[in-house]
């Protein structure tokens, strides 16, 4: 089948992929735009707490499916096995469309604009475009290649993370006082501001189901993939609030404000403009992971959806080392042809609209499987159920809720992708898992 491989993934690899996947455009872009519309520490912070817990119930839920259902394919794989295929081909057409391509498009700009800002001279998408390039040819030199090069750069992007923080509060000017809670936050979090608001932090925790979209080229996968999800999850959360209690604390909100390249106007504001510079381009290379981790997670979805429908078989075309030729060629393809066209704020939040949606279908099916399919063996069982699927779920309807109030325009965009979606899959002839498949790890 479309993941069998000679080489399995390790928990460390699945766990880097997690923080790679989570670690990289959001949380170095995204601040700007929130202090844009909640003008006040507390809060801000608080919006970095409250996605972080939302994001580890998230992959709680997910590391029961995935304990109980172990193929590689994400929400495609999931929601088709929960509920019908059309749902599952929907989530997987999202993957496709918004979830990997447009995700990596929107880092790509990420990249562009801080190596422009450190180097003028650099055109912003030629950087972009070179970056996908790159780690598309990559991609070909094998699993085991590219499985050493993820792992590296990850753990270069989390000591460069520390090292940033912790030579913020050494040696920068700190103003802690901006996070304490001031008159008027109570109905700034209560606010449809702090709702549209966390579709950048959400977009930021994206990635927390990463290791679900390669669990079936991993080691033991009913066992590593809860423990994977879990601990990148706890990673980033705690690397996110102190990543931002330096921007807040230390950074420029009048230069930050609407800006994309926060984490370079903050480390100049700290560092100087030479240590600054220095920051920037470090966390630039830290976006290489992100990138890398959305087409390492994208080839194995497409790869699967390949397999699964006719009339996207491509995607499941490899080349001579048995690595998915036609699944990179065309999520970095399309990644590219994004990259030239898209705008960053209206990018991201039809990113997370859609992403968000499969998300909440694919958690809310662990209360629907506890029903309909109670004896099912479940290696593992979300804690404290049913209370983390449901704030997850409420939480999902809440940002929904206020992106089609505050900007239907995007919420437009993603109901013309699911039709499109439904379109081909109404179209195609097509294989489909049921409920009684069993899929193995290898299958």
């Amino acid at each position: 089948m479309a993941e069998s491989t000679t080489h399995r993934i390790s928990l460390a690899a699945a766990t880097a992929i997690v923080v790679a996947s989570m670690v990289g455009t959001g949380v170095f872009t995204s601040l700007g735009f929130q202090i844009a519309s909640i003008p006040s520490g507390f809060p801000v912070m608080l919006l970095w707490v409250v996605g972080g817990i939302v994001a580890l119930c998230g992959a709680l839920c997910y590391a029961e499916l995935v304990s109980m259902m172990p193929r590689s394919g994400g929400e495609y794989h999931l929601l088709g096995r929960i509920y019908h295929p059309l749902a599952g081909f929907l989530a997987g057409w999202i993957s496709i469309t918004a979830g990997f391509s447009a995700t990596m498009a929107l880092m790509a700009m990420a990249f562009g604009k801080y190596t422009h800002g450190i180097w003028p001279a650099i055109n912003e998408t030629a950087a972009g475009i070179t970056v996908i390039v790159a780690l598309a040819l990559l991609r070909m030199r094998g699993a085991r290649f590219i499985e050493r090069f993820h792992t590296g750069i990850t753990v270069a992007k989390v000591l460069l993370i520390v090292a940033f923080v912790v030579g913020a509060w050494v040696f920068g000017k700190s103003n802690w006082s901006v996070l304490l809670p001031k008159a008027g936050d109570q109905s700034r979090v209560l606010s449809l501001d702090f709702a549209s608001s966390l579709f950048y932090v959400m977009f930021a925790y994206s990635g927390w189901n990463g290791a679900a979209y390669v669990a079936g080229e991993m080691h033991n996968p009913k066992r590593n993939v809860p423990l994977a999800l879990a601990m990148g999850t706890l990673i980033v959360m705690a690397l996110y609030v102190a990543l931002n209690a330096v921007f807040l604390t230390g950074g420029d909100w009048n230069a930050m404000r609407l800006q994309e390249d926060v984490g370079l106007i903050a480390a100049k504001n700290i560092f100087g403009i030479t240590g600054g510079s220095v920051m920037g381009g470090l966390i630039a290379f830290g976006l290489l992971s992100t990138v890398n981790a959305m087409l390492w997670s994208g080839a194995s979805t497409m790869r699967v959806i390949g397999h699964d429908v006719s009339a996207l078989g491509w995607l499941n075309k490899t080349n001579r080392r048995g690595e998915p030729l036609g699944a990179v060629i065309t999520l970095a393809t399309l990644a590219l042809v994004i990259l030239c066209t898209g705008s960053f704020d209206a990018l991201l939040k039809y990113i997370q609209a859609l992403l968000e949606l499969c998300a909440a279908l694919a958690v809310g099916g662990v209360i629907w499987m506890r029903i309909k399919h109670p004896d099912m063996p479940r290696p593992f069982k979300v804690p404290l159920y049913p209370l983390p699927p449901l704030v997850f779920i409420c939480t999902s309807v809440w940002m929904l809720y206020s992106l089609w109030k505050k900007q239907p325009q995007e919420t437009l965009w993603g109901a013309a992708t699911l039709l499109i979606g439904a379109l081909i899959f109404l179209l195609s002839p097509k294989k489909t898992l049921t409920l009684n498949d069993e899929p193995s790890a290898a299958s």
